[in-house]
Order: C-alpha cells, then structure tokens, then sequence
C-alpha cells in the first residue's frame, strides 16, 4: 500500500524492520508477533491508519458510494467509524459487505460495538442514540419543538475519566498545594479542550462538580484531621483557582 505512492526503497525497507520488530515484555522476553504493526511501535498508529485507509476509505468512496440509491455519510477517526445512509436498503447491503471486506484484509468487525440503528430527525422523540469519539449521539427538539441532533459527553466515558481523576488524587494529593492545583488545572484544561462543545454544557458542570467532590474528599485525607470544612475548601478554591468549564468548539 505505502509503495503506490512512495517509491523510496530505503524507507520502504525500514517500514518492514519496523513491521517485523519484536516486542519487550516486562520478564525481558522478546515476541516476535506474525501479523499487525508491534504494539507500542512509535509508527503503529500511523501505518494502521494508513492501512485502514485502504481498506475502508478507499473502498467506500469507490465502490460503496456508487452503488447507493441515496444520499450517504462516512466518518472515521483510527479504528472508529460511523456510515449514515438515507435509505435502509443501502445500510443494509453495507452491513454485510462490510464483514466480507475487513475478512479480506485480515481483520474483522467488533460485534458488540458494530450495529444498524434507524437515525432519524423524523423521530426525534424515539430517544435513538449512538456513542462515537466519546460522545453520545440523539436527536432532541429544540425550545421552539423542532428536531436538533444534540451530543453530550457519554456516559461511560464521563465515569472512566473520574476513575482516572480519583486514582490521580490518591497518588498526587499529598502535593504542595500550589503544584498540586497547577497539575489539576492541566489535565482539566485538556478534559475541556476535548469535550467542551457547543450543546455539552450541562455534562461539562456535572464534571466539574464530580470533580469537586473528588477533590474536597482527598484534600482532608492528607491528614489524620480533617483539614477544610465547605467554607474553608471555598475559601482555598479563591486562592488557587481552578480552571471552569467552558465551551472551545462551536461545531
């Protein structure tokens, strides 16, 4: 696949050293995998994208697109893609082709994420919805009653993210506190940078609050007496402030 449009045979044959390395487990033991990229490999992310480009890019806009009686949709980000097709016939067809496609390549559909669901602004009431990119998406009405495609942060990612903060304050909460605040505010920064589109507003508050609560709950676990009471945490937020959600994304 690189060699239709690179024709440097030097680099080339690096990519196959890079295809070919092996991989070091903790014990110090060397596996040598048969197929795929090594995982962890500086440049597996990459050639798995370029990889799937061929497999799925290409082949939807040559092949898939032109065979559908309706308007259609594609949209993939690595190994995630979503395919909107207007009509179900079209859908259908691509659902099955879709498996013979990857199995051609070596590869194969995760079952439990792969599924067909009726998206329509039509029936915006129905409460359909899909996750994608870590946010959920459904058709709402809009306060004048018309149909709107809202997103929101979706569920299991907004648990997972405050697992990962709660594991955070347990190994850096002893800290002095101006590192402590200027950490949190980092990985806050990038949360919002991410999620903070127009429409997620109210899972962005529910964040912040959870992380509030984190927060106040291990800030008195630095001691054996608990050092802030709510007026007192209020009073060290005005301090060291924390970075308040907001919205980056007008899309």
């Amino acid at each position: 696949m690189l060699a239709t449009r690179i024709d440097d045979k030097p680099f080339l044959n690096l990519i196959r050293k890079w295809l070919k390395a092996g991989i070091l487990e903790t014990d110090g033991q060397v596996i040598h995998p048969i197929t795929g990229t090594p995982q962890g490999g500086v440049v597996s992310a990459i050639l798995a994208n370029i990889y799937l480009h061929h497999v799925l890019d290409v082949w939807f806009e040559e092949k898939v697109r032109k065979h559908c009686t309706g308007q259609v949709y594609y949209c993939r980000y690595a190994d995630d893609f979503v395919c909107a097709f207007q009509n179900a016939r079209d859908a259908k067809r691509f659902y099955e082709a879709l498996s013979k496609r990857l199995g051609r390549y070596g590869l194969q559909v995760a079952e439990d994420k792969t599924r067909i669901i009726e998206f329509s602004h039509c029936k915006a009431r129905a409460k359909t919805k899909f996750d994608f990119l870590g946010f959920e998406f459904r058709w709402g009405v809009n306060r004048w009653g018309k149909p709107t495609l809202k997103r929101r942060t979706s569920r299991e990612k907004l648990q997972a993210s405050l697992a990962k903060l709660k594991e955070w304050f347990r190994k850096y909460s002893g800290l002095p506190k101006k590192i402590l605040f200027a950490k949190l505010n980092r990985k806050l920064r990038g949360y919002y940078n991410f999620y903070g589109i127009r429409g997620n507003s109210k899972s962005l508050s529910s964040f912040a609050y959870r992380v509030g609560q984190l927060f106040y709950k291990w800030l008195n676990r630095r001691s054996q007496r608990k050092s802030y009471n709510v007026v007192g945490f209020k009073a060290l937020l005005k301090d060291f402030e924390l970075i308040k959600p907001r919205i980056c994304h007008d899309f």
